[in-house]
């Protein structure tokens, strides 16, 4: 089985991932990828914890910055760390449209110590998308609760069951120089 940090990491993955990943479905929807993307852009930090299975209760925080693609198609990078107590994790993932679809990973994928992204949808105010690594399958749900705040639910799939596991309230972070300009 995992250790307890290599178990947060992956689960940590998934947060990450969760607010910045999504399949595309019809060529219209392009358009609301894109501005979805760009409202989750910035830096987002908030306290986080397991629910379910062997760490349940153990409790994180992250600090992540998501940078919308910059090219004509949906998409975000994402850059930060997670800490458990003294443990802290460096966070990155890309996300990049290809075609109808998305591919990308955290960390370095499921053939390393990551996860994938195997599908998902993005909507005007969420985005759900499916995980894999190896045997583990699973679903992530990114809600922007308003502008200000987004929750993450990760799930895994246990026989024919989705069960919640990890859950996370981030908060938008102010840039300094930007509020300080605006009087």
């Amino acid at each position: 089985m995992f250790s307890r940090p290599s178990l947060i990491v992956r689960g940590v993955a998934a947060i990450a991932l969760a607010a910045t990943a999504g399949i595309a479905t019809p060529a219209s929807s392009g358009a609301r990828d894109k501005a979805f993307f760009e409202k989750v852009a910035g830096q987002w930090k908030g306290p986080g914890e397991i629910v379910a299975g062997k760490y349940k209760g153990t409790k994180f925080t992250c600090d992540l910055t998501g940078e919308p693609s910059s090219g004509k198609d949906a998409g975000i990078k994402l850059d930060g760390f997670c800490r458990v107590g003294v443990f802290k994790q460096p966070m990155s993932a890309m996300i990049t449209q290809k075609g109808t679809s998305y591919t990308g990973k955290f960390l370095d994928g499921a053939d390393g110590k990551g996860l994938d992204i195997v599908s998902g949808n993005v909507a005007s105010d969420k985005v759900v998308v499916g995980i894999n690594r190896k045997k583990l399958n699973g679903a992530m749900i990114a809600r922007l609760q308003d502008a200000e705040t987004m929750n993450i639910t990760i799930s895994v799939k246990v026989e024919e069951t989705m069960v919640p596991v990890i859950g996370v309230s981030l908060n938008r972070q102010m840039d300094d120089i930007a509020v300080g300009s605006i009087k």
